[in-house]
């Protein structure tokens, strides 16, 4: 039988790729629609939520992936707001950008000062 850890661990992961999917699938939409409307929005969000709703919220606690929750709730909040569609576009896609960037700083280090390490050789 699985222990608790890793249906805990499973679930985790279900939840993690959730929010991941409904976050990619509203930035492509975003994204790629010629003719962006509100009601668009709305209508994508709707869709896009009955799969996040298909998995319950897990706590997160690692900082990217809690930056991504945060993000995800937002974007759920602008549904019924009366910002501007625009507004809110540029906004998602900044915070996203931003995301993506946390990530990839820790991913790769770069090597600042290269040519220094080499110099005692000399």
């Amino acid at each position: 039988m699985a222990s608790q850890k890793a249906i805990d661990n499973a679930h985790r992961l279900r939840y993690i790729r959730a929010l991941e999917r409904f976050h990619r699938g509203i930035v492509s939409y975003l994204s790629t629609t010629t003719d962006l409307s509100k009601e668009g929005y709305d209508k994508k969000i709707q869709n896009s939520l009955k799969v996040l709703q298909k998995v319950e919220e897990i706590a997160l606690y690692k900082g990217d992936l809690q930056d991504l929750q945060k993000l995800v709730k937002k974007i759920i909040s602008y549904e019924d707001s009366d910002k501007d569609v625009q507004d809110i576009k540029d906004e998602i896609l900044y915070e996203t950008n931003q995301l993506d960037k946390t990530k990839n700083a820790r991913r790769y280090k770069k090597d600042k000062y290269s040519n220094s390490k080499y110099e005692e050789w000399e």
